[in-house]
């Protein structure tokens, strides 16, 4: 078969150069292949910028590690032990130590203020410093979590349970330990001065 010779009116002019006996137009390439390539461009452009340039997004290793860290998130939400080394973990978990800090300034900083230090900051606060290592009820997360939860009404401080619930109040107890360091001494006194008790 007889291949149909170019016309030039319609095909317009082949090139001269030829590669491995093979010859082309000299058209101009079609709209959608010029889009394409011209969008992939701009794409590249945005891509290297938001990744390489600017570093806005994150890189294997931070997704990975953020992704780690959402697990460990959900895992700890969702134990149904609390226990002192859950909490300690809440306590450095920023969505628990964030929620916390939300729970406590909505219920907390009228009597213990918003420094946590109570009466050590202001005589006429009527909730103890939460910031020092000296504990009369004792400083342990779990026995701090029992205080919020039971309450000490002898000393004015209420039953938090059946107002805030489970979930709340480990924020909220995460929050207070955030302030603190694993493994700190605890000092626990039965008659510390009014202005230290807690």
């Amino acid at each position: 078969m007889t291949p149909t010779p170019p016309n030039p009116e319609e095909d317009g002019e082949i090139r001269e150069h030829s590669y491995d006996g093979i010859q082309e137009y000299n058209k101009r390439l079609p709209n959608w292949w010029l889009f394409t390539l011209y969008g992939t461009i701009v794409f590249w452009i945005g891509y290297w910028s938001y990744f390489e340039w600017f570093h806005i997004g994150l890189n294997g290793p931070q997704a990975v590690q953020q992704a780690m860290a959402q697990i460990e998130v959900q895992k700890l939400a969702s134990s149904p032990e609390i226990n002192d080394k859950n909490l300690w973990k809440m306590s450095r978990t920023p969505q628990f130590v964030l929620a916390g800090k939300a729970t406590f300034e909505a219920n907390c900083v009228a009597c213990h203020l918003v420094s946590l230090r109570g009466k050590s900051e202001n005589p006429l606060a009527i909730g103890p410093d939460l910031t020092h290592t000296k504990w009369i009820h004792g400083g342990h997360p779990t026995e701090l979590y029992n205080t919020v939860t039971n309450g000490v009404l002898i000393k004015g401080m209420p039953t938090w349970g059946p107002v805030l619930g489970a979930k709340k109040i480990t924020e909220a107890v995460a929050y207070i330990l955030s302030k603190h360091t694993e493994g700190e001494p605890i000092e626990v006194v039965q008659n510390l001065p009014e202005s230290q008790t807690k």
